[in-house]
């Protein structure tokens, strides 16, 4: 009989069977397979990712970094790539060599070690507290700063949405939104991710903004008032009809993460396996809201799936990538346009481009919206040295915030509830790249929760504010499973 902290031992038979074994097959089962080198190591690329998300898929603790990670290397790096090398059939028409192929699977695999050996040196000091994530992970939510952030989330959707052309375009496609903000003003782009980030953070608060069993009737008042509102302006500001399928992926998974059962192992377990098989299978056909005209869906096998949709571009803008820096060599200087993202071009001329255009600037092609992995961007950076360093930075840091909400979870709200989910479903946009291209979003997304939480040690009573003295209330007795008025989250 299975202890309660151990692994299915069927389970993970299953899923090895299924991730390491059935779907690779099934792929290298195209006719026109082409062994060879690069293959070779792309097949162990496919087993590493696939155990790896095996484990996660099996674990007995909630591990939603590591899910989001090995999800993308799983798909994007692993399954897809293997599709391509086989068969020698490609999204794009850019070419390269058989000694570029086989450099980019060794690339890839580098780079997964490396993140492999930060989480490793990460796990071998969990009992160690982190200088940096450690303070900033416990940050309480505080009643006061949720409340006025739902107020200025309702404030700008009545300022943005009339700008933004009513809610018609919300409903049409992402094409339509795209129209819309060619002729609206130069600040109508950002304003978008400025309404639909506080609108998103706000409900997420909302949702998890603690109470005591009794009392706290100004708060409830206001929660109770505040919740449907929310809710509506989510539907209209991050559906999944004019917002990237990533975006309106990641507002899904964290609401429904802030559910309490779904902070269980178990049912953890259950939503990663439903989250998998709907990447694997469904992802290429959630775009049918793209544009304003669409063509009908046409269901193609898993290997054509892999080899023929711009989706699945990373492998083969990596292979870019390492041509582009033979032909040109590194660029250390286009990291600062990572940080300094938000510097208009007006002000700095040569600020770097997002390296996906710069790849399809020099592949030639006309349509530049391409992905750059992690793994090219750094290696364009500073070469192997940096895919080395940074993925084991990435792996480290994310082994750190899984362990510390596991830690967190069962307590009163803290930021690790908030945005560790948050970043775990937003990576494999961070992951798929461009850098510049997604740090606008990524940075209103992990900083603004700083401004509705407070330090863990300090608390968020008010003598002078009425909502805050009801709502400051003790922290429960650790392993007493608290007192009767313990705070918990909206059920």
């Amino acid at each position: 009989m299975r202890g309660r902290g151990e692994r299915s031992v069927v389970a993970v038979c299953c899923w090895a069977v299924v991730l390491v074994a059935l779907l690779p097959g099934l792929v290298l089962q195209a006719p026109g397979v082409r062994p060879g080198a690069a293959l070779a190591v792309q097949c162990v690329v496919v087993a590493h990712t696939g155990g790896a998300l095996t484990r996660v898929l099996t674990a007995t603790s909630v591990r939603l970094v590591a899910l989001g990670f090995w999800l993308f290397t799983y798909v994007w790096l692993g399954l897809a790539p293997l599709a391509m090398i086989a068969t020698d059939t490609y999204p794009l028409r850019y070419r390269a060599g058989a000694s570029t192929t086989l450099a980019a699977a060794v690339l890839t695999e580098l780079g997964i070690l490396a993140y492999c050996a930060g989480a490793a040196f990460a796990a071998a000091r969990a009992d160690r507290p982190s200088l940096v994530l450690e303070p900033v992970l416990s940050r309480r939510l505080a009643p006061v700063p949720v409340i006025l952030l739902c107020g200025l989330a309702l404030a700008l959707a009545v300022v943005l949405i009339p700008r933004a052309g009513g809610l018609v375009p919300f409903f049409t496609s992402r094409q339509a939104m795209r129209d819309e903000s060619a002729t609206a003003d130069p600040l109508h782009r950002l304003g978008v991710w400025v309404l639909a980030v506080p609108a998103f953070w706000a409900l997420v608060g909302l949702v998890h903004l603690p109470l005591r069993r009794t009392g706290d009737r100004l708060l409830r008042s206001l929660r109770r008032l505040l919740l449907p509102l929310l809710l509506a302006l989510n539907v209209v500001v991050n559906n999944p009809i004019s917002k990237p399928r990533f975006w309106a992926g990641t507002v899904l998974l964290v609401l429904l993460f802030s559910v309490p059962r779904f902070n269980r192992p178990r049912a953890f377990r259950l939503t990663a396996a439903a989250v998998t098989t709907v990447v694997l299978f469904a992802f290429p056909y959630s775009d049918y809201f793209r544009y304003n005209e669409r063509e009908d869906l046409t269901v193609v096998g898993l290997t054509e799936q892999f080899s023929t949709s711009m989706d699945y571009d990373a492998f083969q803008q990596t292979q870019t990538g390492i041509d582009y820096v033979r032909d040109h060599g590194i660029s250390p200087a286009s990291v600062l346009g990572v940080p300094l993202f938000a510097v208009p071009r007006s002000m700095w001329p040569d600020k770097p481009e997002a390296t996906g255009i710069v790849l399809a600037q020099y592949a030639g092609y006309d349509f530049q919206n391409l992905s750059a992995p992690l793994w090219i961007e750094s290696y364009l950076w500073g070469g192997v040295p940096a895919v080395v360093v940074l993925l084991g930075l990435f792996g480290a840091a994310g082994r750190r915030m899984d362990d510390i909400r596991e830690r967190l979870r069962a307590g009163p709200a803290t930021l690790a509830v908030l945005l560790v989910p948050g970043f775990a479903f937003y990576q494999i946009i961070l992951l798929r790249g461009s850098l510049i291209a997604v740090v606008g979003p990524l940075a209103l997304l992990l900083l603004l929760p700083l401004f509705i939480t407070t330090p863990a040690g300090r608390s968020s009573r008010s003598p002078s504010s009425a909502l805050s003295r009801a709502t400051a209330v003790p922290a429960p007795s650790p392993g007493r499973g608290g007192t009767r008025d313990q705070l918990h989250p909206l059920r």
